[in-house]
């Protein structure tokens, strides 16, 4: 089983996507700056929005890409809304 998750740092202001298998453990990593070249480096106050199930690492993949090509906060905080637009995405893939 895996997930796909998006986190945001009201510090930064900024939603992070990202795929997983334990979000909670991810999340920790995230915050404790374990990832040194990453994105979420630039804060240490990430939260979960939305943890979505994928039935595969492929689709949670799938998902994560398909998201992060959109460069859209907008796209982001619709998702987070209506969750279901995941698996609308994932029905036509």
């Amino acid at each position: 089983m895996h997930f796909i998750y998006i986190i945001y740092s009201s510090k930064a202001d900024k939603y992070y996507t990202g795929e997983s298998n334990n979000v909670p453990a991810r999340l920790e990593l995230h915050n404790s700056h374990k990832f040194l070249k990453a994105f979420t480096k630039a804060a240490s106050d990430w939260e979960i929005k939305l943890i979505f199930r994928c039935e595969t690492k492929k689709d949670a993949v799938y998902l994560e890409r398909y998201i992060k090509r959109m460069k859209s906060r907008k796209f982001i905080e619709k998702i987070i809304d209506r969750p279901e637009i995941l698996e609308e995405i994932l029905s036509t893939w």
